[in-house]
């Protein structure tokens, strides 16, 4: 497998795992200690990595939320929140190391998803990958399981990271971005009915080419895999996606 396939393969099953532990009903309660409700925790937590900053730096890294709704959750969480953001920040890594130990304890062959996640994160240029820079600074667990699940969340802010930068350099606004990849979630992101842009064929045809200049920077991040480094990345993921679906 060359490093075409893998991006192609793994990021969608990339996207879906890393967040999945963000609203785990032990994620919640984890929230709920420290004060929190769940929208609460994932802003102060996600963005926690950033450090004690400002809600403006907040919505340079998580790109896509109206700046209200972000300048809202992330200064009221900093209000409740009796710990500073830096240490929230890894309540939240923590929360994903558990979330794997509880979902992916009897998946083989983390060891050697791990060792080419691993080799990824090292090659990775963080120039320009704010949220991702601060997620890949956090020390990896040492157990097999939380490991592999942290380093899906970060391989997760990476491709996020990488896409946002893309859309930036098109030129394309990130609320009409997000408009055009998930509308269903227009309104959770902090918009209300006249933030929705009309998408022109300029705007479609905008897209495309960041979804090309996302893809080519995934795909140079994976490069220096070797073909079985790649397969044994993707045979992990593959197995960590199957833990998770519920049983039938």
């Amino acid at each position: 497998m060359n490093s075409d396939g893998l991006a192609t393969e793994a990021s969608p099953l990339i996207g879906s795992l890393g967040s999945a532990f963000y609203f785990a009903p032990e994620t919640l309660a984890r929230g709920k200690e420290l004060g929190l409700d769940g929208f609460r925790f994932y802003f102060l937590g996600r963005g926690g990595v950033l450090g004690d900053v400002e809600a403006p730096v907040v919505q340079s890294a998580f790109g896509y939320f109206h700046p209200d709704l972000v300048a809202r959750m992330w200064n009221s969480a900093r209000e409740r929140c009796p710990l500073p953001p830096r240490e929230v920040g890894r309540v939240y890594v923590e929360a994903s190391r558990e979330f794997g130990r509880r979902h992916f304890d009897r998946v083989e062959g983390l060891d050697r998803f791990c060792a080419g996640a691993e080799a990824v994160v090292e090659r990775v240029d963080p120039a320009g990958l704010a949220l991702y820079a601060g997620l890949a600074a956090e020390p990896l667990a040492e157990d097999l399981p939380g490991r592999a699940m942290q380093l899906l969340t970060v391989l997760r802010e990476m491709r996020g990271s990488m896409h946002l930068l893309a859309v930036v350099a098109a030129g394309v606004s990130p609320r009409v971005a997000h408009y055009f990849r998930r509308p269903d979630d227009f309104a959770a992101f902090g918009y209300g009915e006249d933030d929705t842009p009309t998408l022109t064929e300029e705007d479609r045809r905008a897209m495309a080419a960041v979804d090309r200049h996302t893809d080519r920077l995934v795909q140079a991040a994976f490069a220096g895999l070797g073909a079985s480094e790649a397969a044994e990345l993707a045979s992990g993921v593959r197995r960590m996606a199957a833990a998770l679906k519920p049983a039938s």
